[in-house]
């Protein structure tokens, strides 16, 4: 099944994450379907492509929770 999370990237202590699409068996730093945005978390720096996203979430694709809640910030999402 695939799933909208976060990617680790980054240095020590300075992390980044992208937004990607992924199977959910995968492991954390594994090769993404598609990356759709990123995230960070030190500057609250994002950026998602909100077109890319809406098309996988209309094909099925499932947000994790934390994913889910930066999208609902961002306005994408409705909860």
């Amino acid at each position: 099944m695939l799933k909208l999370r976060l990617k680790r990237s980054g240095r020590k202590r300075q992390p980044s994450y992208r937004l990607v699409v992924m199977e959910n068996s995968s492991r954390r730093d594994g090769r993404p379907v598609e990356q759709v945005g990123y995230y960070n978390p030190i500057t609250k720096q994002s950026h998602f492509d909100i077109a890319k996203i809406q098309k996988w979430l209309d094909c099925g694709v499932k947000p994790t929770e934390t994913v889910a809640n930066l999208l609902t910030k961002a306005k994408i999402l409705q909860s």
